[in-house]
């Protein structure tokens, strides 16, 4: 994602820039004089001398995305790497680099580079932050689709044939011997961008995997990640083991835990977010499962409510969050809230964590069988926003 961004924001002035300082330098050591001498058509030099460079620049575009593919390779979603996407990147750097050339020929000034970069810059920026379906005049982005929407097949080739068409537009109306001929690429080009504007989001379409669940039936509840990171379900399956087991054989929990990226049924349960990767998730690994554990037996109690029920209700609901899913980090925040209510002599906040610690210290002294009973009948009323208080079991 952030490669497709780079090469979109930063290639394409760069390209731009790099195309116009050559062609320049070109005109100001004289070499068009020097090619002129020669059977070639202006047509032919001025490729000649454009082509390798944004040949360069599209190979090692390639190059780093294929090494970027090569790494993130064992850790990747489901599907494929969408090569028609980085083709049609790789290609409109090249036609950026063509038409870098072909302004630096027709402006051979030094400041011509660097005022296109920033030009480029300026209007990618600006394309790309837009709102409007303009946005959609950039490179096809993989930072676009992610995981929920891909593109459709002829995305990418439209995305590069508009930036192409302009190249190939300035080239024949630079060099050609019938400038007329650049009005056929440049038709190309605007037909190419009218679409994308005009297609808007019908350019992507919904991944089928994003509403698929894959599930491991071993647990109680049942975990399920979403289809498009299968790989991901072991190590969700691990970083819940403690929560899950200790949960064997009570009675009125939820189905599953699901990660559907959708307000979970009412038998459901919500996962914690796994995505973007690079925050609960890297390189295939939940980065703190302790803490991962912590948010996903939150959705087991009362998480929507807006208003919250009576005291006693509350110690109980924490007293069940501690036991499920210990976290250090909320050890260590609770101990801080303890220590300035003393600092305070805030009594009131101090007897509340005094009943919190001896109804927690009551739920671990049961015997297991004792707690499984008290746990079914606590879980038949944890997702109730205003229960009464008789219906609660208390510890």
């Amino acid at each position: 994602m952030k490669l497709s961004t780079a090469a979109g924001i930063i290639g394409a002035p760069f390209a731009l820039a790099a195309g116009a300082w050559q062609g320049g330098r070109e005109c100001r050591l004289r070499m068009t004089e020097l090619r002129a001498s020669t059977v070639r058509t202006p047509l032919v030099q001025l490729l000649t001398a454009a082509l390798p460079l944004a040949c360069w620049l599209a190979a090692a575009y390639l190059t780093a995305t294929a090494g970027a593919l090569l790494a993130c390779a064992p850790y990747a979603s489901a599907g494929g790497p969408m090569p028609l996407v980085h083709a049609g990147t790789a290609l409109s750097l090249a036609a950026c680099a063509v038409l870098g050339h072909t302004a630096g020929r027709v402006a051979p000034f030094r400041l011509t580079a660097p005022v296109l970069a920033v030009c480029g810059y300026v209007v990618a920026g600006i394309t790309t932050n837009h709102r409007s379906d303009l946005r959609y005049l950039t490179f096809a982005p993989v930072g676009f689709l992610g995981d929920a929407k891909l593109a459709v097949w002829w995305y990418p080739a439209l995305s590069a044939a508009w930036v192409v068409g302009l190249a190939a537009a300035a080239v024949l109306a630079q060099a050609a011997y019938r400038r007329a001929g650049a009005l056929l690429p440049l038709a190309v080009a605007l037909v190419a961008a009218v679409l994308l504007v005009r297609t808007g989001d019908g350019l992507l379409r919904d991944n089928p995997l994003i509403h698929r669940q894959v599930c491991d039936d071993s647990t109680t509840p049942r975990v399920c990640v979403n289809a498009t990171h299968p790989g991901l379900l072991p190590e969700v399956t691990h970083a819940l083991s403690d929560l899950t087991g200790r949960l064997k054989g009570v009675q009125n929990l939820p189905v599953r835990f699901e990660d559907a990226g959708r307000s979970p049924r009412q038998d459901e349960a919500q996962l914690p977010i796994l995505t973007p990767f690079g925050w609960n998730a890297v390189r295939g690994k939940v980065t703190d499962p302790e803490r991962y554990a912590w948010e996903a037996v939150q959705a087991l109690v009362r998480q929507d409510c807006g208003e919250l029920p009576s005291e006693r209700i509350q110690v109980t609901d924490e007293a069940v969050l501690r036991w499920l899913a210990p976290d250090s980090v909320s050890e260590g925040i609770r101990e801080e809230y303890v220590a300035q209510a003393r600092q305070h002599g805030d009594t009131e906040e101090l007897a509340r964590f005094r009943a919190q610690d001896e109804a927690y210290a009551h739920l671990t002294a049961m015997t297991d069988g004792e707690r499984r009973t008290w746990l079914s009948g606590y879980f038949a009323t944890a997702t109730q926003c205003d229960p009464k208080p008789s219906e609660v079991p208390s510890l």
